[in-house]
């Protein structure tokens, strides 16, 4: 037996999971073992969870491989471990309780259950009530005389059928027989609504196409046709989830397929999880845009609201997501439960962090206390106080102790340093985790706040900051006002530090960049006399203003620097200042430094900053509250971005090698004055007359040597087939990397 750490929930530590028998075989035909079913789901999970998270799972197990009888499992063991959320629903002959599985961790635990197969529903729970449907699903089941081939056929007709109606069809391989269609809905619709519609269309498909498609569920009705079942839609039914692994002879798993493989059907097989893993490092989620995000969660908030009834308890229980505040304020509430002990939580990133401290926070350095991390409370909390009935989660009265605000000098996983300033607190405290959910509270012997960040008299120039990040999110519909919007330039992400007439350049990362470009060192002569910390983008930008990463990656030389923060001035944090603050001194310091150019703000709501994005072809909009403080390293949504889809010409330098079709993806770059510059490889958006076309116009250009003038990595030349670079085209994609490489890029087609 072994203990292996997997991702927790988002902003969660890890999960600890207990796996056993991971050689035991489970398909003996292939010898894949129950390790390597564990390490797929792990491995997917990223992938698979958005299509999963919130739905009851119902887990099909082979506990002993799949030459073995199976079961299907409903009902949560009572075994299983508390981190897993859960949710009850009531059948007309008995209370399930099912598991909802959200993170990493709960996928392993799904391989060490042997849980080959995963199934869902097609609603999501709205809290603890079944919510309505988010999607519709056809299930092409071949009859006997029918085959791949035929399911194909009838996915498309399915595709055309929804698409008249303005509705988008994404299709995947089921890893058995058939094919499933799913469809997004784009409104709350109830389950019988959806049920209603899918048969609808069922029923026109037969009449359409009576000697290819049945929806009729009789057996004899299917010979030779494709049966399209719509039944699945009902509340009670359930499917299996895509990425699912199937409990059959060969370890298939349900596979996302792009529309040019349906239509290229003779080709068409089901596909087995190593290569389903293997397309998704390859092309991404193509079931990206299938499941909107959850309306109430699964969020920080999520295992909260599992714990408490608010018809019950006088506790704040909201339903909305948690939205960032001032992230500074603390409370530390005397709590008389079963035993008398204090909870300390401190405000962060919308929610408060908890823990329990069973005899109270340490006054001297000599005291340390226990401290049990609990769940995450609501903000609301900081203001709580009252009586919790009997037969309630914490049971028992609770005061407010004390209150007040914060400084964070450090916040890891495993490490919590602050300083408090409250009524009765004063002074630094540490939280260090021991094992699990057991922490010590330290009141420290050195009361010399460590943290360059903040004013202590000193003048220390703060060095290597992380920069703040921004969560990506819908910026539309942001108001003006209360959020400003700045453009997200096609750069790399510096922090410039000038100490009297020095300039440092720093890397996102940590690392010293200031010879890579030069051009910026005219700051310290601009700035001379003064000591400042400033957040920006290096970028290089071409006749209209606009930034162009190849022109950067091919000569960083030529870049300069575009401010949008600004940390630390003459031996005063920022760090705490809100952010139009913090805005009004970089205009200022702006207006004395010619090399600092100031990112423009727009005064507009959300929706006009990304018309105006786009109509300049600027990669998106990065949106920022004006009361946000600045959180180095953290990702936070008091800053939020939106990217564009964007278009690019390029030309094809190399292709990569595949078994099952013309090419595995392009190799492409962009000309410039030092020749081509590699940006990426373009794997989605041929169909299989496209990729027959281009690989014969390839073919004749083939080169010994890359054509391409800068540094690729060994795994971006592993298996390339380089060529002469004539042939042009178009892509579309949604962003750069870090490392210059395109993000999510499909191809457009051919241009001369």
């Amino acid at each position: 037996m072994v203990y292996r750490e997997f991702r927790g929930r988002p902003g969660e530590p890890e999960i600890e999971v207990e796996l056993s028998n991971l050689d035991k075989v489970l398909y003996p035909e292939t010898g894949t073992t129950k390790g390597e079913v564990i390490a797929y789901y792990s491995a997917i999970a990223e992938a698979m969870l958005p299509h999963i998270v919130g739905r009851p799972v119902t887990r099909k197990r082979w506990p002993n491989g799949v030459d073995h009888p199976d079961f299907f499992e409903k009902n949560l063991p009572e075994h299983a471990p508390a981190w897993i959320q859960r949710r009850a629903i009531e059948h007309a002959s008995r209370r399930v309780v099912y598991p909802l599985i959200d993170c990493e961790a709960g996928m392993a635990w799904l391989g060490q259950q042997a849980a080959l197969e995963v199934h869902v529903p097609q609603w999501r729970f709205d809290g603890a009530e079944r919510g309505p449907a988010t999607r519709i699903v056809f299930d092409l089941d071949p009859g006997p005389g029918a085959g791949l081939a035929e399911c194909a056929r009838v996915a498309l007709a399915v595709r055309a059928l929804v698409a008249e109606i303005g509705m988008r069809a994404y299709p995947v391989t089921s890893g058995s027989k058939g094919i499933h269609v799913y469809v997004p809905l784009e409104r709350a619709v109830s389950s019988p609504g959806a049920s209603t519609v899918a048969k609808q269309v069922a029923t026109n498909l037969e009449a359409l196409h009576p000697d290819l498609v049945t929806a009729t569920m009789a057996k004899r009705a299917r010979t030779g046709k494709v049966f399209l079942d719509w039944s699945q839609n009902n509340a009670a039914k359930t499917t299996i989830a895509p990425y699912s692994m199937r409990g059959r002879a060969e370890p298939n798993a349900v596979a996302p397929r792009s529309w040019a493989e349906i239509e290229d059907a003779e080709s068409l097989r089901q596909l087995r999880f190593d290569e389903v893993l293997a397309r998704w490092h390859a092309d991404g989620d193509l079931l990206a845009d299938l499941d909107p995000p959850l309306p109430s969660g699964p969020d920080a908030l999520t295992r909260y609201r599992s714990m408490r009834d608010p018809a019950r308890t006088p506790e704040p229980v909201p339903a909305a997501a948690p939205r960032p505040g001032s992230g500074d304020r603390y409370v530390v509430q005397e709590h008389h439960a079963r035993r008398l002990h204090w909870d300390v939580r401190l405000e962060r990133d919308g929610v408060l962090a908890s823990w329990a401290v069973p005899k109270g926070p340490p006054t001297e350095p000599k005291q340390n206390r226990l401290a049990v991390r609990t769940e995450d409370h609501p903000v609301e909390y900081l203001e709580f106080r009252g009586t919790i009935p009997k037969g309630e989660y914490g049971a028992g009265e609770m005061t407010i102790w004390d209150s007040g605000t914060y400084l964070t000098e450090k916040w890891r996983d495993d490490e919590v340093i602050v300083e408090l300033d409250g009524e009765r607190l004063h002074g630094r405290y540490a939280f260090i985790r021991t094992s699990g959910d057991q922490w010590l509270m330290h009141y420290m012997r050195d009361q010399t706040r460590r943290e360059p960040l903040v004013d202590n008299g000193s003048g220390d120039l703060p060095h290597g900051v992380s920069p703040m990040l921004a969560t990506a999110g819908e910026v539309d519909a942001l108001p003006a006002g209360e959020w400003a919007f700045e453009t997200k330039w096609d750069g790399f992400r510096v922090i410039v530090e000038v100490d009297d007439g020095t300039v440092a350049v720093r890397s996102r990362a940590g690392n010293t960049v200031t010879e890579r470009y030069p051009r910026l060192a005219a700051l310290g002569a601009e700035l001379a006399g003064h000591r400042v910390v400033l957040d920006g983008e290096a970028v290089v930008l071409d006749e209209r203003g606009l930034s162009d990463i190849s022109a950067l990656q091919a000569d960083p030389a030529r870049a300069v620097f575009v401010a949008f923060d600004v940390l630390f001035l003459d031996g005063t944090s920022l760090l705490r200042k809100k952010y139009r603050d913090r805005r009004a001194v970089l205009e200022a310091l702006g207006r004395l430094a010619p090399s600092l150019n100031v990112a423009a703000l727009q005064e507009v709501s959300g929706a006009e900053a990304m018309r105006v994005s786009r109509e300049q072809g600027q990669e998106g909009v990065v949106a920022k509250r004006v009361d946000s403080v600045y959180l180095p390293g953290k990702r936070a949504k008091t800053w939020l971005k939106q990217r564009n889809w964007r278009s690019r010409a390029v030309v094809i330098g190399g292709w990569r090698r595949s078994d099952k079709r013309e090419f595995k993806s392009l190799l492409v770059g962009i000309p410039h004055e030092s020749g081509l510059v590699y940006i990426g490889r373009v794997g989605t958006g041929f169909d299989a007359e496209q990729a027959r076309r281009l690989a014969a116009e390839l073919r004749p250009l083939h080169r010994v040597s890359s054509p391409f003038v800068n540094e690729m990595t060994a795994e971006e030349c592993h298996d390339a087939q380089w060529v002469t670079p004539k042939l042009a085209g178009t892509v579309r994609f949604q962003a750069w990397t870090d490392t210059g490489r395109l993000w999510h890029p499909v191809w457009d087609g051919r241009s001369e």
